[in-house]
């Protein structure tokens, strides 16, 4: 196993998904990734009360994300496995609201409003400057392969091909997300941390901040699922993206049945039978174009008896 270094410099991010984009580090399954990298919006400084701060790309078209990372002997049709090994905060992370969509509409909430914070590590909290205070559990609000049709693919959407944007909350440290390859060597590219974020990331940022990550990855060569989905250390995740929410719910659940019938050798329906007793739905978030919906099996949920 070898640790690779990748650090927020101009050569090494990227701000779209482009399967023609060059890989940055070539890996193989087995290694490790140590991943700096900035926060969403791509700051090179931490801004000001009240101002901004330069950015990597100024246009905002994107997050700013490290990548890609081609791993030998990715093809097409594989699924590759991100362990998350550990997920450390620049100490500093900001929230904007009030964004003009048609659910801030909806909530009456679009005057604009900028919340900076510190975030604090060994505390495992992030204060305002009002002093409110939130509990943190870092992670990466992307973790993406790229997509195999041509040409330049926004970061803002999740996509059930080849994950993205899934910005879920509980890829914590221990986390080992499971991502379908479209390209040869995969083309992962990885950022948009996260110090907090309640399911849902209802006003469209969570607690925005830079990251310091290690990676590993893997290869999977037969597994349950072809589709993204994940194993936390409370629970097996499996999740829908789609612009509907009941399709979005359709594709978490219907993996999630898949799972659970390979689990426990059981038909569809008995196995439907008992998700509905230990199963959670739940709304990953609203803010990317597209609906994110996960199902959720913690692991001392279900069990057969000897």
């Amino acid at each position: 196993m070898t640790r690779h270094r990748l650090d927020p410099l101009p050569h090494l991010v990227t701000d779209v998904f482009d399967p023609s984009r060059p890989p940055v580090l070539a890996v193989r399954p087995g290694d490790e990734v140590e991943v700096r990298a900035l926060d969403s919006g791509g700051h090179l400084e931490r801004p000001p009360a009240g101002g901004d701060a330069p950015r990597m790309f100024p246009d905002g078209r994107g997050h700013c994300l490290a990548g890609p990372v081609a791993v030998e002997g990715a093809r097409p049709g594989d699924v590759l496995a991100v362990h998350v090994r550990s997920v450390r905060t620049d100490g500093w992370g900001w929230t904007v609201a009030g964004t003009p969509t048609p659910l801030n509409e909806r909530l009456g909430a679009t005057d604009p409003v900028r919340v900076l914070w510190e975030v604090d590590d060994a505390a495992g909290t992030a204060v305002d400057e009002d002093g409110f205070e939130v509990r943190t559990a870092p992670f990466l609000g992307v973790l993406g392969t790229t997509p195999a049709e041509p040409g330049e693919h926004s970061t803002v959407p999740p996509r059930p091909g080849t994950g993205g944007n899934v910005d879920c909350r509980s890829l914590v440290a221990g986390s080992t997300l499971f991502l379908p390859v479209q390209v040869d060597g995969a083309l992962l590219c990885v950022g948009d941390g996260h110090a907090a974020q309640g399911d849902g990331e209802v006003c469209g940022t969570a607690v925005e901040c830079g990251t310091t990550s290690v990676l590993g990855l893997d290869l999977v060569a037969d597994p349950v699922l072809p589709g993204v989905h994940a194993v936390t250390p409370r629970e097996r995740l499996t999740f829908g993206f789609d612009a509907d929410l009941g399709a979005a719910t359709d594709a978490a659940l219907g993996a999630m049945l898949t799972w659970v019938s390979a689990l426990f050798d059981l038909p569809r329906t008995r196995a439907l039978a008992l998700a509905s007793a230990c199963v959670d739905l739940r709304v990953t978030q609203v803010a990317n174009r597209t609906w994110g919906v996960h199902a959720a099996l913690p692991h001392d949920a279900l069990r057969r008896r000897r």
